[in-house]
């Protein structure tokens, strides 16, 4: 579910403030259909904005995985997130580095675009388990701007979507529907 699937047109902006942003969460959380699902996921802005902060106060979660990329300040922001969720309870699952390389096409060789990885580090002041790092891919940008994301291959993110279910917690959450 996404607020962009309610606007008039995709270039609209949403200019909210923190209290329209919290009961919009909350109203999706309430009223939008899951039924049994095995995960729900919930993408973040970066940060510690209005957004997470009523994810984690008024969501019951099983935990958060942080996401950051080689630059150093994505590797702050995400220490601070990361804190955030720890002196809330919500447990750390662990930490994906995104665009930490690219492939050339001709002769494989991983180039750091954005600099050398800094994932480990980060991973170790979060103290949350490094889970992988993803490549800088054009081929999943075109997909996913087609609507096809599905299409693409899965061995990139496969070893890393294994170790996020072997670290859930077994407790389900059960969706409230009202």
């Amino acid at each position: 579910m996404s607020i962009n699937l309610l606007l008039e047109s995709e270039d609209q902006a949403v200019i909210w403030r923190g209290p329209i942003i919290s009961g919009a969460i909350q109203q999706f959380w309430r009223e939008v259909l899951r039924h049994d699902l095995d995960y729900l996921i919930i993408d973040l802005p970066p940060g510690t904005s209005d957004a997470s902060l009523t994810v984690m106060q008024s969501i019951p979660l099983n935990g958060v995985l942080m996401v950051t990329s080689p630059q150093d300040l994505a590797g702050m922001v995400v220490r601070k997130a990361a804190q955030m969720a720890v002196r809330l309870g919500i447990p750390l699952l662990g930490l994906v580095e995104n665009m930490s390389y690219a492939v050339c096409p001709r002769c494989g060789e991983r180039i750091e675009v954005f600099g050398p990885s800094r994932a480990a580090q980060t991973a170790f002041q979060t103290g949350a388990p490094l889970l992988g790092r993803l490549p800088l891919n054009p081929e999943l940008a075109k997909l996913c701007d087609a609507g096809q994301i599905e299409d693409y291959p899965a061995e990139t993110f496969k070893g890393i979507a294994e170790k996020i279910v072997a670290l859930m917690p077994e407790t389900k959450i059960k969706p409230v529907l009202q």
